[in-house]
């Protein structure tokens, strides 16, 4: 039996999707320890992208069962039109879970994802979508510097090697001063950051008379959905330990993985100060002053044994 008719069959239209979907995955169990800012960092997050975005687009939220504080965050940005497309999931089902998720519904034509821990610059989207106009065989561009392991590129360098307007450089080639605004929202002191640098190569692609870093990061990138799609699902069976099989499938399908020489974006890391600049965060929630004595590689095997311990006692069971 029906008494009446749909109210929603009067309707001539309904929205349409943006060309672009900007979409954003949490995880931020609790409010404490190394998530002790977590929150704070996602308001940070999606603050920049409502500020800074200078293309339509529409913001899609997938959260990996954050705690109730975050997710009472997610559903007043949503109930005031600030998130277009919210998910919950009842349980974590990894980075890579999320990615399946998200590239298969997301409705616009570009995916620009992110994690909930990177800052965005004005005029982010345009930069980034110019590069993948000019240059369309790019599956994955991430928006600042990265260096990233050539294994994972070699379609990226097989193009270059092939293209007449296109030019490969190696060396040391990203500055200082880049490499090291990246790094310190990893954890790495100075000291190992410089270590690092300087065993390291870079490889940088020349195309019409623009310049990218060979390699993409994974915590930032944007790319079309269909190429996206070409590469599920990818396997999830750790929340994080399986993300580089993203980086993989764009490259075995033969697309390029880049990244921009300008700041567009930023890894802020689990500490809001400056940015991400700041030290790592302790249980308290104070910063963390180096230590000669928390570097020690036995204690911080045992520090490392006690956190993943505690952790998965207190929430990995439910």
């Amino acid at each position: 039996m029906r008494l009446g008719q749909n109210p929603a069959k009067s309707l001539d239209s309904v929205a349409q999707p943006k060309s672009v979907t900007v979409a954003v995955v949490t995880y931020i169990p609790f409010l404490a320890g190394y998530y002790a800012q977590g929150l704070e960092l996602l308001r940070a997050c999606l603050g920049s992208i409502w500020e800074n975005t200078d293309q339509p687009y529409d913001l899609l939220v997938f959260d990996n069962a954050s705690c109730q504080e975050v997710r009472s965050f997610l559903l007043e940005a949503q109930s005031q039109g600030r998130v277009q497309y919210l998910v919950l999931s009842e349980q974590n089902v990894g980075k890579a879970g999320a990615w399946n998720f998200i590239f298969a519904s997301a409705p616009g034509e570009y995916i620009a994802y992110t994690d909930s821990d990177i800052y965005f610059y004005p005029g982010w989207l345009s930069a980034q979508l110019d590069v993948l106009e000019d240059i369309p065989e790019v599956g994955m561009l991430t928006g600042m510097p990265v260096r990233n392991p050539e294994k994972f590129s070699s379609s990226t360098l097989k193009w270059a090697q092939g293209h007449p307007e296109a030019h490969l450089e190696r060396g040391l080639l990203m500055p200082w001063e880049d490499f090291w605004r990246h790094v310190q929202s990893l954890g790495y002191s100075e000291t190992e950051a410089r270590q690092v640098y300087s065993q390291g190569e870079d490889v940088r692609l020349l195309y019409k008379g623009q310049k990218y870093y060979v390699g993409a990061g994974h915590f930032q990138f944007l790319a079309r959905k269909q190429v996206l799609k070409e590469v599920l699902p990818i396997p999830s069976r750790r929340p994080m330990g399986e993300v580089r099989l993203l980086d993989i499938a764009i490259n075995e399908h033969g697309y390029l993985r880049l990244s921009m020489p300008q700041w567009t974006i930023r890894h802020m890391g689990n500490a809001l100060s400056d940015l991400g600049v700041s030290p790592r965060i302790a249980g308290s929630g104070n910063l963390v002053k180096e230590s000669k004595f928390q570097d020690w590689k036995p204690v911080r095997k045992v520090l490392l044994w006690i956190h993943k311990a505690s952790f998965d006692l207190l929430y990995k069971s439910r």
